[in-house]
């Protein structure tokens, strides 16, 4: 891919030639290092969604903000609300990549690859969202080797608050959310409950039955400072889902098939902050459930438990040098019905509920210091054993070059890991003589035990430059990445569905382009984000494939060119009007049972989406939302709707 190096070497001389100083505005980052940093000193990618971009959006779910306010962020959804909902970092895969929620992990171990789906996050509990792009294992273990999204809640605030939002639309669609917080001498808190409903649209395009949608969620926090150096936080998460969703199949009759469930996970942290001494002990536990009904009458449970006890340190050496330290245990459970098995056959009591476990244990530390006076470099190791695969090390380096007070080189390197997923172990370990067909379908292959899953590696590195020209009041920032992925694992009809290690190199390289022009003493600002994403799949399509050549080995649902821009205009004192504009190249998708699995091709799409908002007094305000207004038909996966024309509009009060 010579074109990529010469356009992004172009770029960086443009830019070299053309940069004006301006005045230095801090941002503070903390998952970069896991400690309180200036994004300038920082060598990994990163992107921040502030607080303040949250609360002026009038989306409603979290991961469309997130698709539109980020490079490299890649999301597709199979349906309209309430269903999968994935983001792929840097055209990986999503289970190449970590959610961490005021730290803590999130992932439904009882899922196929352990990965977290962002289709239940509402936006209103959320206070800042934190994407660093880049291998991110040695920091954060296994699966982070194309990144990792941080979400950070709202905490109390001095005084005592109360949040109250409702918005009503299109497709019956009702959102209420309502919120307490506050904080006085050594106690904080808050509360924010929300409740969605809609009835759908059809999730598969083949039907026009509506799936109806239903959320209940609910995220707490209490903080007590216990003296000058010690805090105990507690945090809680509960979410109540149901969902009618469609069958694959043509022929199958939807109007029975369901996915109601629970997630829920709380937390305990003990911080103990004396002279150079930074100490953080945390417990996590996390259950979730799911209650799958399907076409043919079946009703099925997958359960997932996790208990993790995490131990993070840090020591100053001074203001520029100090080590992060930490220590980590988890143990994730998770529980199956027989999935493939048939009732009458003799393996079924083999796989009936069957329980699965694992267990990995983690130690890590990160050095950052500072070698020359514009110079930040960061170096870390870690080691994880895990139950089944064994000990596997991930390391990193990063830098971070500072031109001037508004321009900063950054550059990482960093080698991952990825263990299989419980559910990988589970079926892997059937040892049966057929696959591909009849009962033991998926149940693994004569000779395969779950010893035989090996561990996916992977290796990554960028390089970028972000500077801010003051005299167009235009800030810029460009990166190059490039990822390889090693045994990759796989299980579908390109290998008649046995579940195995590829022998080949997956790769993902391009560049992101990210440009944010807020012209002083202006109405309007204007943001746009660019990515170029050049994957290669080294199983590429399976026999029968027949798309082009130039699109037949790419990774699925990974578009070659993506951009998004949001224009804003304060039209009136107390009135503001967006719009978004989203472009989607063409991308590789796999088939399915309606076409014999043979590799199709998503087309091309592009979206428009307008927001008001008007600020009435005393708090309220109004506001007015609508998606994809030239009501453009589209596809992010094969043979799954997404949302046509919409309107919502609300009503807001904060006091």
């Amino acid at each position: 891919m010579q074109n990529i190096y010469k356009i992004f070497l172009i770029t960086l001389v443009l830019l070299f030639f053309n940069k004006l100083y301006g005045k230095d505005v801090p941002v503070i980052v903390i998952a970069p290092g896991k400690s309180i940093q200036s994004l300038s000193t920082v060598g990994t990618s990163v992107t921040v969604i502030s607080g303040d971009t949250i609360r002026k959006s009038n989306e409603i779910f979290l991961g469309d903000i997130i698709d539109g306010n980020s490079t490299s962020t890649n999301t597709f959804q199979m349906g309209g609300s309430g269903t999968n909902m994935g983001i792929q970092l840097r055209g990986l895969e999503k289970r190449y990549s970590t959610v961490y929620v005021d730290g803590i992990k999130m992932s439904d171990p009882s899922t196929p690859d352990n990965s977290f789906y962002f289709q239940h996050i509402m936006k209103e509990s959320i206070d800042r969202v934190e994407i660093l792009k880049g291998n991110q294992s040695s920091l954060y273990g296994p699966n982070a080797v194309g990144g990792t999204i941080h979400l950070f809640t709202k905490k109390g605030k001095k005084g005592h608050h109360t949040n109250s939002k409702v918005t009503t639309g299109s497709n019956r669609t009702l959102n209420v959310y309502h919120s307490v917080d506050g904080a006085r001498d050594k106690i904080d808190y808050f509360l924010g409950l929300n409740r969605h409903k809609t009835s759908g649209i059809s999730a598969r395009n083949d039907d026009g039955e509506s799936d109806k949608y239903r959320n209940e969620s609910l995220n707490a926090n209490f903080g007590y400072q216990i003296n000058e150096n010690l805090r105990i936080e507690n945090s809680i998460g509960y979410t109540n889902h149901d969902l009618k969703f469609d069958a694959v199949s043509k022929s199958s009759v939807d109007n029975v098939d369901r996915d109601d469930g629970v997630m829920g996970n709380y937390a305990l942290q003990l911080k103990y902050n004396k002279g150079k001494f930074n100490n953080h002990l945390t417990y996590n536990k996390m259950y979730s459930q799911r209650n799958v009904n399907e076409t043919a009458g079946t009703f099925q449970n997958y359960f997932g438990f996790r208990d993790a006890f995490n131990f993070t340190g840090t020591y100053n050496f001074n203001l520029d040098n100090r080590i992060v330290y930490g220590a980590e245990a988890e143990f994730d459970a998770a529980r199956y019905d027989g999935d493939y098995s048939n009732p009458n056959s003799p393996w079924n009591q083999v796989y009936f509920d069957k329980p699965s476990d694992e267990h990995i244990f983690s130690q890590f530390f990160d050095y950052q210091f500072r070698p020359l006076e514009n110079l930040y470099t960061t170096i870390g190791l870690r080691s994880d054993e895990h139950s089944k695969a064994g000990r596997k090390t991930s390391g990193r380096t990063t830098l971070a070059y500072k031109l001037d007070n508004q321009s900063t080189i950054r550059s990482s390197w960093g080698s991952g890991i990825r263990f299989p997923a419980l559910y990988d172990y589970h079926y892997a370990n059937g040892n049966v003589n057929t696959s591909g067909a009849g009962y033991y379908s998926g149940d693994g292959y004569e000779g395969l035990t779950a010893e035989d899953l090996r561990s996916e590696r992977a290796n990554s590195y960028d390089i970028g430059y972000e500077t801010f020209f003051d005299n167009l009041d235009l800030g810029l920032n460009v990166t190059y990445f490039n990822v390889e992925v090693k045994n990759a694992l796989n299980g579908d009809s390109r290998n008649n569905w046995k579940l195995q290690n590829t022998m080949e190199v997956n790769t993902s390289e391009g560049f992101e382009l990210a440009l944010d022009w807020k012209p002083e003493k202006k109405k309007y600002t204007v943001g746009f984000d660019y990515t170029y994403t050049y994957s290669y799949d080294a199983n590429t399509c399976y026999g029968g494939c027949s798309i082009q050549d130039d699109i037949g080995d790419d990774k699925v649902r990974v578009p070659l060119n993506t951009f998004s821009s949001i224009i804003t205009h304060n039209t009136f004192p107390n009135l503001t009007n967006s719009l978004k504009i989203k472009f989607v190249d063409e991308m590789r998708d796999f088939g399915d049972s309606n076409n014999s699995f043979a590799d199709v091709v998503l087309e091309d799409y592009i979206t428009f989406d307008f927001s008001s908002k008007f600020s009435l007094f005393d708090g309220y305000g109004v506001f007015f939302h609508a998606k994809n207004v030239l009501d453009d038909n589209y596809e992010q996966a094969h043979g799954y709707s997404s949302m046509g024309r919409s309107f919502n509009i609300g009503l807001k009060r904060i006091y």
